[in-house]
This record gives C-alpha cells, sequence and structure tokens, in this order.
C-alpha cells in the first residue's frame, strides 16, 4: 500500500495504518465492553437466588450493586488495557510504563491492602446475601440494624440511635438475628407451689390468642407455646415459651406476650415469685 491522496492532502501511509489500528482498537474495545456488561449482567441474574423473606425490591437493588461493581472492574481493565495498546500504536515504548506500573502497584497494593480487603469482603457479602438492608445483626460486638451495605462498609443504627461504620475486612463472625425467621423465647418464672398444667394451659391460650389478633397474626408463623420446664432456681420454677415469628417481629410479640400473661396469670391466681428482703431490728 502506498501514501493516500485525500481533498488534494497526502496522507502518509504510516499516519493512516496508525489511525486505521486506533480505529479498530476502539471499536474492538467497544465490543468487549457491551458484551462483557451484558454476560455480566445475565450472570449476576442467574447466579443470585431469590429468598422468599426479602421483597423483589430488594433482590433487584443486590443485583443491581453486584452488576455495577463488576462491571466498573471491567471499564477499569479495558481503559489500563486500551491506553496501553494506543500508546503503543503511537509508537511510545510501554516497556518501562509496564515496568513502572508494576512497582507503583506493588507499592500501593502494600498501602492499600486494607482497601482492598474491604473491597473484596463487600462484595462476597453482597454475593452470598450474608444480610440485607433491615435485617438487625450483630458485627464487630455491635448490634444494630443494617442502615447501609457498600463494597467498603457496612452502617449499623443500635438500639440507642447511634451510628456504627464497620469497614467489611474487619467482619468475622456475623450474627443475623432476622434471616428467615426469629424465634420467640420467653423464660417464666412461676412460685414453686403453681399448678404446672394451669401454667402449661395458660400460656398456650395466651399464645393463640395473640396469632389471632388482626394486629400480631402477620408477624406470627407458629403461635408461642410453653416449651418446657427450663430449670429450677433459686426462688422460682422457670418455663420456657417459644415460638416462631416473621424475621424483627420478635420482640414486638414478646413484649405483647408478657403483658398479656402477667394479666392472665393475675385472673388464675398463679404467682410470679419475686426476691424479698426481710429486715429484723434487734430489741433494745
Amino acid at each position: 500500500m502506498t501514501d493516500i491522496n485525500l481533498f488534494g492532502l497526502t496522507i502518509p501511509e504510516a499516519v493512516w495504518r496508525t489511525g486505521l489500528n486506533l480505529g479498530l482498537i476502539i471499536l474492538v474495545l467497544f465490543i468487549i465492553k457491551h458484551f462483557g456488561s451484558t454476560v455480566i449482567d445475565k450472570i449476576v441474574r442467574r447466579a443470585i437466588t431469590s429468598d422468599r423473606y426479602s421483597s423483589a425490591k430488594a433482590e433487584k437493588m443486590r443485583e443491581d450493586t453486584l452488576i455495577s461493581i463488576l462491571s466498573a472492574i471491567l471499564r477499569v481493565a479495558l481503559w489500563i488495557f486500551g491506553t496501553m495498546l494506543v500508546l503503543a500504536q503511537l509508537g511510545v515504548n510501554i516497556g518501562p510504563l509496564i515496568a513502572g506500573a508494576s512497582v507503583a502497584g506493588i507499592a500501593i497494593g502494600f498501602g492499600a491492602q486494607a482497601v482492598v480487603k474491604d473491597f473484596v469482603s463487600g462484595i462476597f457479602i453482597i454475593l452470598e446475601n450474608q444480610y440485607r438492608v433491615g435485617d438487625v445483626i450483630t458485627l464487630a460486638g455491635i448490634t444494630g440494624t443494617v442502615e447501609e451495605i457498600t463494597v467498603r462498609q457496612t452502617i449499623l443504627r443500635d438500639v440507642d440511635g447511634a451510628k456504627h461504620f464497620i469497614p467489611n475486612g474487619q467482619i468475622g463472625v456475623t450474627s443475623n438475628l432476622t434471616m428467615d425467621y426469629s424465634n420467640l423465647v420467653l423464660n417464666i418464672d412461676i412460685a414453686y407451689d403453681a399448678d404446672i398444667d394451669k401454667v402449661r394451659k395458660t400460656i398456650d391460650e395466651v399464645g393463640a390468642k395473640i396469632a389471632r389478633d388482626d394486629k400480631f397474626k402477620d408477624l406470627i408463623v407458629e403461635s408461642p407455646k410453653f416449651l418446657r420446664v427450663q430449670e429450677f432456681g433459686a426462688h422460682s420454677v422457670v418455663v420456657r415459651a417459644m415460638g416462631k415469628m416473621k424475621p424483627g417481629s420478635q420482640w414486638q410479640v414478646a413484649g405483647e406476650m408478657r403483658l398479656r400473661l402477667k394479666q392472665a396469670f393475675d385472673k388464675q391466681g398463679i404467682e410470679i415469685p419475686y426476691q424479698q428482703l426481710v429486715i429484723r431490728k434487734p430489741e433494745a
């Protein structure tokens, strides 16, 4: 091939060849980006398993977050790769650049280990659906409601209203108190001379009434029932009641259960014992 004459201008072969190669590089990178984004979208939406306790909106947010992260990684990789190809086409020796970038990458890697750890941990938290926004969880010894999850950190709001920012890389054991379902567990003290059968019947009746109540029935999976005699205490017999609740509703139902049990026990003459201190004053 030779030089090209266009509108009276002579374009040297080296110039138009370089221009053609640059155009092809840009076209190929564009195709890879478009194809890669489509593949990422399909893989993520198929890989993420649906959770019957999560809303469709929450599931879509989870999928979109992962797609956004992976697409951003793809774009950065293509920009770096594309820049190197363009520089090579322009006659720049990219060998020293690659060597320099490798050294800089190692230095940055040592300095940004915590950030990388947070990032990777965040991806797995979202991918594995360990917890979601709105869940009550315990992380790093802190219990609270999840307000936000990013690839960098998890934000919790505790019962006192304090907001905690926990880097994902520092998260070890995670306890999710509201995943799938929650158990209502009540330990109730009764007097040693109380009729256990009457106590059992009263607890079961109160639990069944709450489960039929329009205010609470949508929060209850299995109504609270008498479970067992838990222990013999110093001043009382401890019995346990338990029921299965919708995630996060156990505390609300437990409060209502305590209120109604107190009222029912008063009517049935079932004593809830408490410690008493007797002070004897010696006679003068």
